[in-house]
């Protein structure tokens, strides 16, 4: 069969051509960081476990360094500017009107600060804080009865293969029940930070009126007895919360 040579564009040749290295490279992320006023700086951090880092992740990254921070700040600016005039007034007595003018707008600034100390100021925060750690504790129970379903699953696999004698699908599927017994002790490890966070926040619970609540220990993701009895202990938790929250006002919509 003859064959015709079709003479081809050499615009369309470069687009059909194979991508050159340095078309598929991947931009190099700058390094980003913000200066304090207290003299330090906020870098932002490369999170190793997941994708590639760029400026937007690092930008995120930072953004979520200073948002709590930028937050926390707010009631010490409010003290700074109120001691700066009393500073004033104590190292060059006897204080002017300008500095007298300058301590009492500072103290009137100053006054919804004093709200974190009673009840009224604290209870907000209080029930927005119990509500992250609700949602939190939800997805925890959601991915371990989702591993539960796994196993249970892989249980039946296994004895079924073991019935046939079948060592090659035995050995797959002791591998998987292996890989999903070591996601099951990540879920377990990742209650600990939920409960240095309940810890945490005890004191400002005490200055909310609200009895601390305790997180029990998870024990060790051992098989499906400890992760059905962890599940049990995590759902008692979400209740107990969940009736502190409901009189509170219950969690924002």
């Amino acid at each position: 069969m003859a064959t015709v040579d079709i003479p081809v564009p050499k615009k369309l040749q470069e687009a059909l051509s194979a991508p050159k290295c340095i078309d598929l490279s991947l931009p190099e992320p700058s390094k980003l960081e913000i200066n304090l006023p207290s003299g330090g700086s906020l870098t932002a951090l490369v999170d190793a476990g997941k994708s590639i880092p760029n400026d937007c992740s690092l930008t995120f990254s930072l953004m979520l360094q200073v948002m709590p921070l930028m937050a926390s700040m707010t009631c010490v600016l409010k003290i700074l500017k109120l001691i700066k005039p009393l500073s004033d007034a104590i190292t060059s007595p006897p204080p002017t009107p300008g500095v007298i003018k300058d301590i009492a707008e500072a103290v009137a600034d100053l006054a919804p600060c004093f709200l974190m100390l009673t009840p009224a100021g604290m209870i907000p925060f209080v029930r927005d804080i119990l509500c992250l750690i609700l949602k939190i504790l939800n997805c925890l129970i959601g991915q371990l009865k989702t591993i539960a379903n796994i196993l249970g699953g892989l249980t039946v696999q296994l004895e079924t293969a073991r019935a046939k004698g079948d060592e090659e699908q035995i050995a797959t599927l002791e591998c998987a029940q292996q890989n999903v017994m070591t996601s099951m002790a990540g879920l377990f490890q990742s209650v600990e930070p939920v409960m240095v966070l309940m810890d945490i926040a005890s004191p400002f619970m005490s200055i909310a009126g609200v009895a601390a609540i305790q997180m029990p220990a998870l024990g060790s993701a051992s098989d499906m007895e400890a992760l059905n009895q962890a599940i049990s202990t995590l759902d008692e938790v979400v209740g107990t919360i969940q009736g502190v929250v409901d009189g509170l006002g219950g969690c924002p919509a």
